[in-house]
């Protein structure tokens, strides 16, 4: 028995050497590559909503538009025209600032602007039939002239000049001579005659100056005649041996120079530089005729038309300007706060007005835990209590933020909810509770 099982114990050890052997072999051959199983997709986690569940959220009241108004521009308040509580249509005026220099930089704006346009028209339209006659009258008094110096004087010419010029020294002593005998007995005569005329009237007045009715008598309307006839006789007697006028003796002067100068040019040959200057005021006025004729050429009319363009920008810029210092209602609203007064100082800004729609109030939740936000939707149906009012009121989700607020250390969102009654006692800033269903 023991024998066997020696046997046995042998044959066993000899298996398992084979079996070795075989597993040996087996490992040097290279196996058959294993295909790589493609990834299960996991399915997405539907959010499981419970039966019956709820969110809760504190909130405030606010108003659906509200905003802190402040100029674009800075300076002293002149006026303020509305107090808190007032309702302000949009576009009411609601505060002006001080605009003296921004009403003379507009009138200065538009005045430019004004000219501009002005300059355009003109070098844009039809040159006028007594511009170009004058033009031309130019021209021809050019030519002449540089005619009269390129050609000798002749003879005839410079004894025409001394005529003019003797003529005109003659003019002028005339005005210092006085009148002559025969003239200035004349003159003395009728003042005479005139004088009698008078005094003779005036004794006939004087012997019936006595009666009431005066004015009535043939002896009143003598002694007017009488008085009016010597003071023009005595007028023309002071007129002969008055000093000469004198605007007739500048005139007189000015004449008997333009006759010397004529007469000085026809005796002294012209220069080289008064033909140069002659010469170009020919040229000078060819020029203007000839741009009167062909018309202003398109290079001008654009740096006007430029010029127009520029002049309306600075105009807009300074009725910007002027509107800037002007405060508006954005939409129409009650003032709930009026930070400024006359005669201060503002900033370009600085908010110092606020404007809310009490009209259309809603609700804005503050605490609403970042656990719950997943649960809520647009459209949502909930509940709001106004805890002053202790009233529910139906209302519905119509924003999510789409970040997150920290409060305490905890996430929160804001959501917002219009009711659907606005109690007569509501009022901006009322506690709530929000229950969405």
């Amino acid at each position: 028995m023991r024998a066997a099982n020696i046997v046995s114990q042998r044959f066993a050890v000899v298996l398992l050497i084979l079996s070795l052997s075989l597993t040996a072999g087996c490992a040097q051959v290279t196996p058959a590559p294993t295909p790589t199983p493609a990834p299960t997709p996991i399915p997405p986690i539907a959010l499981v909503r419970t039966e019956g569940s709820r969110v809760t959220a504190s909130a405030r009241v606010a108003p659906v538009q509200r905003a802190n108004l402040a100029l674009l521009a800075s300076g002293r308040v002149a006026e303020v025209l509305v107090e808190v509580g007032d309702v302000a249509p949009a576009g009411a005026l609601l505060l002006r600032l001080d605009d003296a220099a921004a009403q003379i930089a507009l009138t200065q704006a538009r005045a430019a602007y004004f000219r501009a346009q002005a300059q355009l028209a003109e070098v844009q339209a039809a040159p006028q039939p007594s511009a170009l006659a004058a033009a031309q009258a130019q021209l021809d008094a050019a030519q002449a002239r540089l005619s009269q110096l390129a050609d000798p004087a002749r003879p005839s010419q410079i004894a025409a000049a001394q005529a003019d010029l003797a003529a005109a020294q003659s003019a002028y002593q005339a005005l210092f001579n006085g009148p002559d005998e025969s003239a200035r007995i004349n003159a003395q005569a009728a003042l005479s005659n005139a004088r009698a005329a008078l005094q003779q009237a005036q004794s006939a007045y004087n012997e019936v100056s006595w009666r009431n009715d005066i004015g009535a008598l043939p002896q009143s309307r003598q002694l007017q005649e009488a008085s009016a006839n010597f003071e023009a006789a005595q007028a023309r007697y002071d007129a002969l041996f008055a000093e000469p006028d004198a605007e007739l003796v500048a005139a007189a002067r000015a004449r008997i120079e333009q006759a010397r100068s004529a007469l000085d040019r026809l005796q002294a040959p012209a220069t080289e530089a008064q033909l140069a200057e002659a010469e170009a005021q020919v040229r000078a006025a060819q020029a203007q005729v000839d741009a009167l004729t062909e018309g202003v050429r398109s290079e001008t009319i654009s740096v006007v038309a430029g010029a127009v363009a520029e002049t309306r920008a600075l105009l807009q810029r300074a009725e910007q300007e002027l509107a800037n210092l002007e405060l508006r209602a954005p939409f129409t609203g009650t003032v709930t706060a009026v930070n400024v007064a006359a005669g201060e100082f503002v900033g370009a800004g600085v908010p110092i007005m606020t404007l809310a729609d009490l009209e259309h109030l809603q609700v804005e939740t503050f605490d609403l835990s970042e656990r719950d936000i997943a649960l809520v939707q647009l459209g949502q149906p909930a509940n709001v209590l106004i805890e002053p009012l202790l009233v529910t009121v139906p209302a519905r989700v119509v924003r999510i933020s789409p970040q997150a607020n920290t409060i305490g250390g905890d996430v929160v969102y804001t959501v917002w909810l219009d009711l659907e009654q606005q109690p007569d006692a509501l009022r901006w800033g009322m506690s709530a509770e929000v229950t969405i269903e």
